[in-house]
């Protein structure tokens, strides 16, 4: 495999770890515009923790994505004060302030921090993928994934029938959180390097749009959207100047024409159950 096709694979394993983080938090009707923020923390923290602490590569994640984790159920809490737009906003100031606090430290690391077993491997990053998948997937057929589906259907409803909202919300930031932290930190040690302006506003927005366009019904949304707009800008290269042009064009027709997006629930669902009885008749 050469190493152009190698790096847009890891990107875009990268960039279906953050459309989770986001989906996560969307399970509960809360948009998030701040997950570059999280990103940047787990980046940092597990640099720090393997370059300066010479701390082995996978506790060195879990660690950052825990801090992620932690900081981020520490902004769900207040962040339960806010809708709509006022929680796009506070979120956004979130990330740009995680983005400036970085900014006033050199960054982590270099060419020569992370040679050697430190580095991050194609197989470890779609490890991660692959293990939140199954993760979202049971999730799905759980009674807290049920539960999931009513905090986020209607609130107040959900609350008459006994579950506690602030719970749910609180634990889907810190959740998105967590699983941003670890594309953080797979990032930094995959790229060799890393500086304040790689977790920006645009990263934010573009992971956002990630769930939006592959759809925000499921998890298997936030997948296939992350997988085909990281490619897409790959294969439209032959275009050159007109790349972006097109790559907007779109994501406009996107939203005029599949505004639920790509992927919904109940394309899952039949799918599910077209596959029980192919399994079925095989069987018979």
């Amino acid at each position: 495999m050469s190493g152009y096709i190698e790096g847009v694979l890891a990107l875009m394993g990268i960039n279906i770890l953050l459309a989770l983080s986001v989906y996560a938090i969307l399970m509960t009707d809360q948009c998030s515009v701040g997950n570059a923020g999280f990103m940047a923390i787990g980046a940092y923290t597990s640099a720090y923790l393997t370059v300066k602490m010479g701390l082995p590569l996978l506790p060195a994640l879990v660690i950052g994505a825990a801090l992620a984790s932690l900081i981020g159920l520490l902004i769900g809490i207040p962040a339960l004060r806010l809708k709509g737009l006022y929680l796009v906003i506070a979120t956004l100031g979130f990330g740009e302030m995680v983005r400036t606090f970085f900014l006033n430290f050199e960054p982590t690391g270099g060419a020569s921090g992370f040679r050697g077993p430190m580095g991050t491997t194609l197989f470890l990053i779609y490890a991660w993928v692959v293990g939140f998948i199954v993760v979202f997937w049971l999730l799905d057929r759980s009674r807290l994934g049920r539960s999931f589906d009513a905090v986020r259907d209607d609130p107040e409803a959900a609350s008459t029938m006994g579950l506690d909202v602030i719970w749910h919300k609180v634990w889907a930031f810190g959740f998105g959180a967590f699983i941003a932290g670890i594309a953080g930190g797979l990032y930094a040690h995959y790229m060799f390097y890393i500086e304040s302006g790689n977790f920006s506003f645009l990263l934010s927005t573009m992971i956002l749009l990630y769930v939006l366009l592959g759809g925000m019904q499921t998890f298997w949304g936030a997948v296939i959207g992350a997988a085909i707009f990281s490619i897409l800008p790959e294969v439209l290269r032959f275009i050159h100047e007109w790349r972006l042009s097109f790559y907007g064009a779109v994501l406009v027709a996107m939203m005029i024409f599949r505004p639920s997006g790509i992927i919904t629930r109940q394309m899952v669902r039949d799918l599910g159950e077209r596959l029980d009885k192919l399994f079925q008749t095989a069987r018979t």
